[in-house]
């Protein structure tokens, strides 16, 4: 048997969508005639059966008798099979994965660092649809273009293409003035003004002063505590961009405000869909390497890909965090079940090649993955990008807008939440209803409005963390919880995680939603949720 055997074996049985353990493809291979072999196996597996078993090649082989035509060729294969009937633990990335390697014939006999081949197309799922007919761009990526170099002047830049950027989306319902030229005004004026809220502070007697910022100084403005719109200073960040109308005191010095006015997401704006049935899985937070990494409820996740019930999914959108990391919180390497970083991410991509290859994948960053914490991040480097080349996935900055067939997800892996979620009232923004949070970074046109609090952002010349363009779905996860719906007619949807809950997220009272899959019919914007835990 030539010693490319196994690898041969391996590529047939991927071109026809199954995946196989490392005992089985080395039994196939040392039968008399593995061709035939494989085909009695492939005749008399279960219908439902997406993963080749030692316990299947061993079935045909004994049927057949060691020295049939398709026996074993040695006593030697068929000890080796019948020591490896036992599967190891999925917990334990050194064990032997239940899935074929890709490695040539002179290592196929070899027990030691198993590799799983990346998947072909599943037909077991039928996802035939013309390869022509799927449109994938991104926009917004900002990897490789980062300039910032911490200089006073590149603050200053990032805060001035803010204001500018998202005040032309105000300055057209108002006739705003300068900070300047308000204060000029004689009292009694209607005045009106769009800035970057530089503070916000309660008085004496309970009314808001919002002081806003613009290019040319601050002006302060008083919201009393009786009017209607009293209750929107309660979901106020600093830095975020603001309109305010309303009417000078007789001094000059303050003017009360009658009307606030946000960026917002247009009440007309209505989303573009998909011109076919096609739908995309939406995950984030898989978190490899910790040792509540779920990884039965991700075989289970990727198994269900290879069905019938999934052959409309043909994109799955990532949204940060493939690692656990290292040094993340404190006494992380406690809960680590492997502790070195590019390790951790030479094991998420094993996970990833059990995804079916007939899949576009696209993946951002997050916090606990190996790039700059400050936001926003780019790509990662090449090194991480060459181990996570399975399925060959686009990978791209976080936050990037990706238009898949017409549709716009706004990705971004969402460690503002946090800070919103702390920020404004319980009933406005929780963890219970993450997608609330969303709202609200929505209404802003911002994905991370405040600076100098929880969320670290990276001055650049320009600000990447606009949202610009409206989208028609917004996907965010970081929180541990899975929460959808729409806002304006834009679907938020925070995915959940595939990490079970850790000692850190106990002491912090952290309940994750774990093993869930948001799936996204792109035609309709509906959504259904696939359970794997």
């Amino acid at each position: 048997m030539p010693l490319e055997a196994p690898a041969r074996i391996v590529g047939e049985l991927t071109s026809r969508g199954y995946n196989a353990e490392r005992e089985a493809v080395t039994r196939l291979a040392s039968a008399a005639d593995p061709g035939a072999a494989l085909e009695r196996v492939l005749e008399d597996i279960p219908d439902d059966a997406l993963v080749v078993r030692t316990e299947h090649v061993e079935a045909v082989l004994s049927a057949d008798g060691a020295g049939g035509p398709v026996g074993a060729s040695t006593d030697a294969g068929a000890d080796a099979g019948s020591a490896a009937t036992t599967e190891p633990s999925p917990a334990d990335p050194s064990a032997t994965p239940s899935v074929s390697t890709g490695t040539d014939g002179a290592r196929g006999s070899e027990p030691a660092d198993p590799s799983p081949v990346e998947t072909g197309g599943s037909p077991s799922a039928n996802r035939s649809a013309d390869p022509a007919q799927r449109s994938l761009e991104i926009v917004g990526d900002m990897t490789g273009q980062s300039t910032g170099t911490g200089e006073y002047s590149d603050f200053v830049s990032v805060f001035r293409d803010r204001l500018e950027r998202l005040g032309s989306k105000l300055r057209g319902r108002i006739n705003h003035r300068p900070a300047t030229a308000i204060q000029s005004m004689p009292g009694g004026s209607e005045v009106a003004m769009v800035g970057l809220v530089n503070d916000i502070r309660s008085t004496a007697s309970g009314h808001w002063l919002v002081e806003l910022e613009d290019a040319t100084g601050t002006f302060p403005w008083l919201v009393m505590k009786d009017r209607d719109y009293a209750d929107l200073v309660e979901e106020l960040l600093c830095d975020e961009v603001l309109a305010m109308e309303g009417t000078l005191a007789d001094d000059s010095g303050i003017a009360f405000v009658d009307s606030m006015h946000f960026p917002d997401v247009p009440r007309t704006h209505e989303p573009s869909t998909a011109d076919r049935h096609v739908q995309a899985a939406l995950i984030s937070d898989v978190h490899v390497g910790s040792q509540e990494f779920m990884a039965d409820a991700w075989n289970a996740f990727a198994d269900w890909l290879h069905t019938p019930e999934a052959q409309h999914v043909e994109y799955l959108l990532l949204a940060g965090d493939m690692v656990e990391g290292v040094g993340v919180y404190p006494d992380q390497d406690e809960e680590l079940d492997i502790v070195d970083i590019y390790e951790q991410y030479e094991a998420f991509s094993e996970h990833l090649k059990k995804i079916p290859g007939d899949i576009e994948i696209v993946m951002i960053p997050g916090n606990h993955d190996a790039v700059r914490l400050a936001e926003p991040q780019p790509g990662f480097d090449e090194e991480l990008r060459e181990i996570m080349s399975a399925h060959d996935p686009q990978i791209v900055s976080n936050p990037s807008m990706v238009t898949v067939e017409g549709v716009s997800v706004l990705m971004y892996h969402g460690v503002s939440l946090d800070e919103v979620i702390a920020e404004l009232p319980e009933d406005k923004a929780s963890y219970d209803d993450p997608h609330k949070a969303m709202y609200h970074l929505l209404k802003k046109r911002h994905v991370a409005p405040q600076f100098g609090g929880h969320t670290r952002l990276a001055p650049e010349e320009k600000d990447y963390l606009i949202i610009d363009e409206v989208p028609d779905i917004f996907h965010t996860g970081h929180v541990h919880k899975l929460g959808f719906g729409k806002y304006h007619d834009v679907l938020a949807i925070n995915s959940g995680c595939w990490q079970a809950q850790t000692d850190f997220q106990k002491s912090v009272n952290i309940d994750p939603d774990a093993g869930f899959a948001p799936i996204v019919d792109l035609d309709t914007l509906d959504v259904t949720v696939q359970k794997f835990s």
